[in-house]
């Protein structure tokens, strides 16, 4: 392979990721890189780029998780564009294999790290500015652990900081994965929702059963995972409302990615009942309560 394809397929990186400082390996293996704007000591990137015939590759983020396929040039016959297809699928397959592999590592981890865990002290600065209860979460130094579980399965876990700061295990299951509170029962209500805090306070508030997705863009999701596992449930999104975000312009993810989410699974959707002397900023239901009852 000529230098030109490897820089080629480089500025193609470039161009997903932002300026990169090396040049990719035309080995036909499976690498990993850190993604620019990333946290640091991160490598959520990867590539795949074969060297022999038609150039070609693909790349991706497993954070972000697009995937992305590059050729030098287009195929001129039917060999070239088999063989195209053939790198596509074996990186596609380099690809799942690793993603495995760092699920079942992250996996180990969260099961290490929550066997030796304390149950978590009702203390804890963030749950104190939650105001919520433990519910559950157990503890690690000063972090709370928050459990994803996946076909009831614990697959990895949210670290919560004193501060409020969030991260999960490098590599872990997300997708598809929740933390419940409460039991779920057939005919009952359960909630779907955003954030840990948000989870707690509904299931404070209506003793219903809460199932936390930890993001806006696994809401779907877990719903779906939900419908199959619970289908007698009565399964309600209770969505953030980015009031602040929509102000500026910017949009209101939280209620569109919750509007979303109720009308592909055919349920019923709330959102916090502001009174209109909410701040703008406020977004859950666990801001909205906080805020009563800080103006009572």
């Amino acid at each position: 392979m000529s230098l030109d394809c490897v820089t080629a397929f480089r500025d193609a990186l470039q161009g997903a990721f932002g300026q990169l400082e090396w040049l990719p390996e035309p080995d036909a293996q499976l690498h990993r890189f850190h993604v620019p704007g990333d946290r640091s000591g991160s490598r959520n990137g990867w590539y795949v780029l074969f060297p022999d015939g038609l150039a070609a590759g693909a790349f991706g983020s497993w954070k972000a998780g697009a995937v992305h396929h590059w050729s030098s040039r287009q195929p001129t016959d039917p060999q070239e564009a088999e063989q195209v297809r053939q790198r596509i699928e074996q990186a596609r397959r380099q690809r799942e294999a690793e993603q495995r592999r760092r699920w079942a590592a992250a996996e180990t981890w969260a099961a290490r790290w929550w066997n030796g865990a304390r149950r978590a002290e009702a203390g804890h600065p963030y749950l104190v500015a939650k105001g919520v209860k433990p519910h559950g979460l157990r503890q690690r130094g000063g972090e709370l652990l928050v459990p994803l579980f996946h076909a009831a399965r614990l697959v990895n876990l949210q670290r919560i900081a004193p501060d409020g700061g969030k991260r999960f295990l490098p590599g872990g299951r997300v997708t598809g994965c929740y933390s419940p509170l409460g039991r779920i029962e057939d005919g009952q209500p359960l909630y779907l929702c955003e954030g840990w805090a948000t989870g707690a306070t509904l299931h404070e508030h209506s003793g219903a059963a809460v199932a936390v997705a930890l993001n806006a863009g696994n809401l779907l999701a877990v719903g779906q995972h939900l419908r199959r596992r619970y289908p007698d449930a009565v399964l309600i999104v209770a969505g953030d409302d980015d009031r602040q975000t929509e102000a500026e312009g910017k949009g209101n993810p939280g209620r569109i990615a919750a509007n979303h989410a109720a009308a592909l699974l055919g349920c019923g959707v709330v959102f916090p009942p502001w009174s209109g002397k909410e701040p703008l900023s406020l977004s859950d239901f666990n801001d909205l309560r906080q805020w009563r009852e800080a103006n009572q």
